[in-house]
């Protein structure tokens, strides 16, 4: 589930997804339910669902619920336009619609056929979810400010695992914020040349990053151009942003482009907000930082 651009709210729903739905997924076949309170025909299907659930419990199946009104965005991501809507959720991704299944024996019926084609709590999902807490243990640190330690972490499971997108992308970006630009290079043409990390999306990010980073300034260049920027003129204001996030400095490169967009917002197309949603990219959607520096940039535009 793309997660690029979304507000606070939403972010926190697909948060929520991802822990109760989508990391289960990753060992278990997850029956996933869109139902509503005032929806009849829900509450007639929660206990068969719930009985089927229990029954299957020893063969790696469990149930999720989704209110549909307490998680509109969630819903429709899903594109539900009626409940109860039913799916069978592994690894992440939806395999079969249940919807029509509503009797005990025609979801049994479905269930017996997934089960016996995926691998359901067996090596392939353990170890898909041995790879997934670690991608999330690196986000967590990288998030918590250690680019050194959230680089070693990743690189373990590039080792473990090197068609895994998310595991390339998180060593890309640790490899940038720790300023080891060459090497954030070279770890970015290695998942290129990968056919099945190419063209994921997760690899935005580690772009962006690398991007940023390519013209690292020196300590007397970033002087220059913040003097330079205190005339005002926008385009210098941008060029010192650019350069106080390559030299680390993401603060400050945060609260220039932040004046810049409250002083004019449409200079050059919505340059200055670009150049800030790229940085929210290569730090990473989730980190604490760029939560609360897309807050500040929601309540300028929207407040």
């Amino acid at each position: 589930m793309a997660s690029l651009g979304l507000n606070l709210d939403e972010q926190k729903a697909v948060d929520r997804f991802r822990k109760d739905v989508v990391e289960p997924s990753m060992t278990s076949l997850v029956i996933l339910d869109f139902w509503a309170e005032w929806c009849g025909p829900c509450k007639a299907l929660t206990p068969v669902l719930e009985k089927v659930a229990a029954d299957y419990a020893e063969k790696g199946v469990v149930l999720a619920k989704v209110n549909v009104d307490e998680e509109k965005f969630i819903a429709s991501q899903f594109q539900v336009r009626s409940i109860p809507t039913v799916y069978a959720m592994f690894q992440g991704q939806p395999v079969a619609d249940l919807t029509n299944s509503r009797s005990e024996s025609q979801l049994k019926e479905v269930l017996d056929q997934l089960l016996g084609q995926l691998p359901i709590g067996g090596a392939a999902g353990e170890a898909k979810a041995e790879i997934a807490q670690f991608i999330a243990m690196g986000e967590e640190v990288l998030a918590e400010g250690d680019p050194e330690r959230a680089a070693g972490i990743f690189s373990q499971v590039v080792e473990m695992a090197p068609e895994e997108a998310p595991a390339h992308a998180g060593l890309i970006r640790a490899l940038a914020q720790a300023g080891r630009a060459d090497e954030a290079q070279a770890a970015l043409a290695a998942a290129e040349a990968i056919p099945a990390v190419a063209g994921d999306g997760a690899l935005a990010q580690a772009r962006s990053a690398v991007e940023l980073l390519a013209e690292r300034p020196d300590d007397g260049e970033l002087t220059v151009l913040r003097d330079t920027a205190a005339s005002g003129d926008m385009t210098a204001r941008l060029a010192y942003a650019e350069a106080a996030f390559a030299a680390g400095q993401r603060d400050a490169a945060a609260d220039e482009l932040l004046a810049m967009i409250e002083a004019d917002r449409e200079w050059s197309e919505g340059a200055a907000r670009a150049k800030l949603v790229q940085i929210f990219e290569a730090v990473g959607l989730e980190d604490p930082w760029v939560v609360a520096t897309r807050r500040r940039l929601s309540r300028l535009l929207f407040g």
